[in-house]
């Protein structure tokens, strides 16, 4: 769509008919995209953005370089939802490509292979699988009854995904008009999983807004996990039942996390980390190699410490 059609579509005056490819951050846009600032706290990548136009308030206007467009409004995230609808692809595809199905694949009945999709040689797919339209699956990779993978995902060689797992589902994203209605973030990106992963029963990978949800090679997650959009699971990390990944949470390589642990959103784990059982991790943690606990979260040494004081206190 031209810049022009996008203002007018959320009642913004711009002229200018530059063609608009699609959405993303600050730093990640190129030339071609439109992106937005809400939050001053990013005013730095607002600085460094490629992006073609800026949605922004007029507070933060001047800030905006002089390569971009600066679409002056009162909501900018507000406006993103809107416009995210705009660039949002087909929930299915009528047109395209039969699916490829590589040698020695076995596939059983009542299994759903979208258009354009591919899957490659020695895999199985049993019976009640969904594989949506232009989904890519490696060799030798065996997909369980009633696995959900949402279109323009991406499964490497030799992955197991366990019965019922969802991947690709659509990220928990809104943002709320003045009266308090949510508005949809169309989430119109992907994930992306890497060879040698295996994915428990009934766990749900939700796809990026922009971008990729990325699980790397080696990992292995347990049955009822939920990872949040935008995540980034690091190479052979280990996450145990029921953990909760809220978005854009980046695991670095090896990290464990015990059952029932969870992390907020926009933070990092640094490489090795265990978290014990039921911890909760609001901030990043910078320093690899360390054990965590409890919530709030200390040093898994201390937490016990801790924990065998309140025990003393009810002698």
């Amino acid at each position: 769509m031209t810049l022009q059609e996008i203002a007018e579509f959320i009642g913004i005056d711009c002229q200018d008919e530059k063609e608009i490819t699609g959405l993303n951050t600050l730093l990640d846009s190129n030339e071609n995209q439109l992106t937005f600032l809400e939050n001053k706290k990013y005013i730095s990548d607002l600085k460094n953005t490629k992006a073609a136009a800026v949605l922004v308030t007029r507070e933060n206007a001047s800030e905006v370089p002089s390569g971009a467009i600066a679409l002056v409004c009162d909501e900018p995230y507000l406006n993103l939802a809107k416009i995210s609808k705009l660039f949002a692809p087909n929930v299915v595809e009528i047109d395209g490509e039969k699916p490829l199905v590589g040698g020695g694949t076995k596939v059983m009945p009542n299994v759903y292979i979208g258009k354009d999709s591919v899957i490659g040689s020695d895999c199985t797919i049993m019976a009640g699988a969904y594989i949506g339209d232009n989904v890519k699956i490696g060799n030798n990779t065996i997909i369980y009854p009633n696995v959900t993978v949402y279109r323009d995902c991406t499964i490497g060689n030799d992955c197991i995904i366990h019965a019922g797992t969802v991947i690709g589902s659509d990220g928990f994203g809104f943002a709320n008009t003045k009266d308090g209605k949510y508005i949809k973030i169309y989430q119109n990106g992907n994930v992306t999983i890497g060879n040698d992963v295996e994915i428990g029963a009934n766990t749900t990978i939700d796809r990026a807004v922009f971008n990729s949800t990325i699980i790397e090679n080696g990992v292995r997650i347990d049955n009822l996990v939920h990872i949040g959009h935008n995540c980034k699971i690091g190479r052979g990390s280990i996450l145990v039942a029921q953990v909760g990944l809220s978005g854009s949470t980046v695991l670095n390589a090896y990290v464990v996390m015990g059952g029932q642990s969870a992390a907020a959103g926009h933070l990092e784990i640094a490489a090795f980390t265990t978290i014990a059982a039921r911890g909760g991790v609001t901030k990043s943690i910078t320093e690899p190699k360390k054990s965590w606990a409890g919530f709030p979260l200390f040093e898994h040494r201390q937490w016990l410490k801790l924990q065998g004081k309140i025990s003393n206190l009810l002698k």
